[in-house]
């Protein structure tokens, strides 16, 4: 382990990758301040602009990009009552109460301690867990891969914020997505229709663009609501003795409940903040207090998101499966620089595997310097005009997107779904799903054909091996769950309207 740890430090100190860790850590915090974005939409911008670098500092900047967004969108959720990103949306409840009684500088300066604690502990975790985990990993074949991925997908549709079923939709269309273009076994085109354009499959990154990019920038084109930045001078951003007296617990279960529900397929740092709140919530000897400036309702949620963040990494960089979407994104990345994150990682590339691990905790150092100071800087960004803002986004996107493979076609992608995520919102269609299956459809694929490939049984081979087998039982039960308790309720409506008569 120490060992492992020099190596990391030693890589992370070459001027390069800590120029880029450090240009990820301060993009992150812009995007988490700047509401409308959020990492998601700021990796699929930036990623095209990583071609160029090395596979490290590609890496090192968009991971830099995503734990620093969720520092950053603390901000806005204390001045504004509008979170800079998802995962940020509980702050809101207490942060910016706090704020109008005056307290806007302990609020902020708890959100910079709190995450920075808390993406300690899960980098150390994730140190202690990655190389048991990949033990664990390299026993796993393509049938268990195939239950895996499976579960992965099932569980993002059962946590998501929208209908089950619509967002089982959206896994579906996006495996759809996954299987245009060559078929990588038998090397026949798939859904191309008769088009060069698609020999290669739709491109993960134009569709991403327009899903997050352009789509938000219409979305809030649209709304007409106007936003005001809290004006009070913010002073005091040191909490007080009393203020760690009451956070110390709420950091410490926030960090833990964020970094295992990090690790979960489709968990990550959105529904650890919420899930840490009614934690606190309920423990609280004053619950009352909560959504009226209650200090252990900033800091709980902060250490989860940013503990979630970290928890994210475990399955991407042990197994090579994304938890979130976010992290889909990020294996894009790996694949783009010719990298396969999983089991072999470790073996192959150790400098890429450790490196990337103590990049996050070098940057979570420059996140709590940076944090601080710049408050000030960044309540001046937040008074940006959007008409100003939004124009850019999109001349990013657009030259992101051609800038792929010089290729005017990656534009119109971006924009053809740039409109479909416009609609989705409308219609209540979680995108999400469509993004991860859209990644994972073609592992899937793979796996679940080579694992008919190796079978005598057929099918059975899924049911034989234990690991297989209990996946998918998990998966099942996953996707009844909801129709049981329907139909429980239904039942029960039904009791009480009888009783009524």
């Amino acid at each position: 382990m120490v060992d492992n740890i020099l190596l990391g430090i030693k890589t992370v100190l070459e001027p390069s990758i800590f120029f880029y860790c450090f240009m990820g850590s301060l993009i992150g915090t812009l995007v988490g301040v700047l509401p409308g974005i959020g990492p998601l939409g700021a990796l699929a911008i930036l990623l095209p602009a990583t071609f160029h670098m090395t596979s490290l500092e590609a890496i090192v900047a968009l991971s830099g990009i995503y734990y620093g967004a969720m520092y950053g969108g603390s901000t806005t959720s204390i001045l504004m009552n509008i979170p800079g990103e998802a995962a940020s949306i509980v702050t809101t409840l207490d942060g910016y109460q706090m704020a109008r009684k005056g307290r806007a500088g302990p609020a902020l300066g708890m959100c910079a301690f709190a995450s920075f604690i808390a993406g300690t502990v899960a980098i150390f975790l994730l140190m202690l867990l990655a190389v048991p985990i990949i033990k664990v990993a390299l026993k796993f074949g393509p049938p268990e891969y195939f239950s895996l991925m499976l579960l992965g997908v099932v569980t993002l549709t059962f946590l998501s914020r929208k209908s089950m079923v619509k967002s089982l939709a959206m896994a579906a269309f996006g495996m759809f997505l996954g299987t245009i273009g060559t078929d990588m076994i038998k090397g026949v085109p798939r859904f191309t229709f008769g088009t060069n354009i698609l020999m290669e499959g739709m491109g993960l990154v134009p569709v991403a663009m327009g899903l997050f990019g352009i789509s938000e920038v219409l979305k809030n084109v649209e709304s007409k609501s106007s936003v005001k930045v809290y004006e009070a001078k913010i002073k005091g951003l040191l909490p007080n003795l009393q203020d760690w007296i009451d956070s110390k617990w709420a950091i410490i279960r926030g960090t833990f409940i964020g970094f295992f529900l990090g690790i979960l397929p489709g968990g990550g740092a959105i529904l650890a903040s919420f899930v840490s709140y009614a934690v606190e919530k309920k423990v609280s000897k004053h619950p009352e207090m909560f959504g009226k400036g209650a200090i252990e309702g900033v800091a709980g949620p902060e250490a989860a998101n940013n503990a979630g963040a970290g928890g994210a990494f475990v399955p991407l960089l042990t197994f090579g499966i994304p938890s979130n979407v976010v992290m889909a994104i990020l294996l894009a990345a790996f694949m783009v620089h010719g990298l396969t994150p999983g089991p072999l990682l470790l073996k192959q590339s150790p400098e890429i595997f450790w490196g990337v691990i103590m990049s996050m905790y070098m940057g979570n150092i420059m996140l709590l310097v940076l944090n601080l100071p710049l408050i000030g800087i960044w309540v001046k960004i937040l008074k940006i005009p959007y008409h100003v803002l939004f124009p850019l986004i999109i001349l990013f996107c657009m030259v992101g997107a051609y800038s792929l493979n010089n290729n005017v076609y990656d534009i119109v992608i971006m924009i053809i779904f740039g409109f479909l995520g416009y609609l989705m919102d409308k219609f209540e269609y979680d995108p999400a799903p469509l993004v991860l299956a859209m990644v994972l459809g073609p592992m899937m694929e793979n796996a679940f054909r080579q694992s008919l490939i190796m079978s005598r049984t057929g099918f059975q081979i899924f049911l034989n091996r234990p690991i297989s087998l209990g996946l998918l039982i998990v998966a099942v039960l996953l996707v009844i769950y909801p129709i049981l308790r329907k139909g429980k309720r239904g039942t029960l409506a039904g009791a009480g309207s009888s009783e009524g008569v």
